[in-house]
């Protein structure tokens, strides 16, 4: 673990207090408990959880600096990533983590009370129903979703969940800069605005990554997100 802060602390500038540090040594232990049974995550081992699980959530925080979300919104989250250890370093950000896939929604639903976790939800459903449930449209500062979908149908999921001033931020591997070329269009009919791409440099992982940051500038049209599936199926 002590690496983990290391690197935490010199790539991100987070820093984790004694009770955090807790918090993540009880998800890795239950994480890798549940992966024997439930096949949660392809990634297995310790070192490889701590960085590509948890040092990789943690790379969000270059995309806001010193200003955290109010309100973040994980699409796709699996077993939590990036939005539990987020929540657990910015104990006053709200969170919701979307999953469709009812063993990996329990278990986040498990390490939430594990851990005593206030202000994070769990809503077990598909991207696109929520987009369009009046609840949750337009209602966050940030959605963040972490290797999903490719970025035309990934803006689909996320833009209509973004309120007006606020980010979308897209954790990519190397076609990162490629798909957010392609997805330009999308994105503006969605009423988003590519801002920028931020490199992102983990310890031991050779491939590049990206955190993609798009603008939400205007209102999304209604009609979208479309029923689910059909944004994989037929991609803007």
């Amino acid at each position: 673990m002590d690496a983990l802060i290391q690197d935490a602390r010199t790539l991100f500038n987070v820093h984790f207090t004694a009770r955090q540090m807790m918090s993540l040594i009880n998800y890795e232990k239950e994480l890798l408990e549940w992966n024997q049974k439930f096949n949660l995550t392809a990634i297995r081992d310790v070192e490889s959880i701590r960085v590509k699980h948890f040092l990789d959530s943690y790379s969000c925080v270059l995309a806001w600096k010193a200003n955290p979300p109010l309100r973040l919104v994980d699409v796709g989250t699996g077993a939590g990533f990036p939005g539990i250890p987020l929540k657990i370093v910015y104990p006053t950000m709200h969170v919701t983590l979307v999953e469709s896939v009812g063993k990996k929604a329990m278990f986040c639903q498990h390490i939430i009370q594990t851990l005593g976790l206030e202000g994070i939800e769990v809503i077990q459903t598909r991207a696109e129903d929520l987009g369009q449930n009046p609840a949750h449209r337009e209602s966050y500062d940030w959605a963040v979703a972490r290797a999903v979908a490719n970025l035309n149908i990934l803006s689909e999921y996320l833009l209509p969940l973004v309120k007006v001033g606020g980010t979308m931020l897209a954790q990519k591997g190397e076609s990162g800069p490629a798909e957010a070329q392609s997805a330009e269009k999308a994105m503006k009919l969605l009423g988003g605005k590519l801002k920028q791409l931020i490199p992102v440099n983990l310890p031991g992982v050779a491939d590049d990554r990206f955190l993609v940051l798009v603008d939400k500038v205007a209102a999304t049209p209604p009609k979208y997100p479309r029923k689910a599936g059909i944004p994989m199926k037929m991609p803007l």
